[in-house]
């Protein structure tokens, strides 16, 4: 009995993490604009690329049955790039799709 409660935990926390990296993903890909925007400074793409290179590469600080480095550094990554768009002015995900 013991061994199927680990069992139902560890399933559990698989699926919240990868619940979580489908989220990451998600604004990864919505952060495609700001890369393209030139108000962003070119250090923030640059710590954005990296850390989607970290994320792919097999090395890693943690083993990989455990994503939680990766995910920390795509979230590291994804907040500094945001920040940096919100600086530069380039960050308008607020603002209403329509006309003015």
């Amino acid at each position: 009995m013991d061994s199927d409660l680990w069992l139902v935990v560890a399933v559990v926390l698989l699926l919240v993490v990868a619940g979580y990296a489908a989220v990451l993903l998600v604004r990864v890909f919505r952060a495609r604009r700001l890369l393209l925007d030139a108000g962003v400074p070119l250090r923030s793409k640059a710590l954005f690329w990296a850390a989607v290179v970290y994320t792919v590469s097999p090395v890693d600080l943690i083993p990989d049955p455990v994503y939680l480095d990766d995910i920390g550094v795509l979230l590291i990554a994804l907040r500094a790039l945001h920040t940096a768009a919100a600086r530069s002015g380039s960050d308008r995900e607020d603002e209403p799709a329509g006309p003015k």
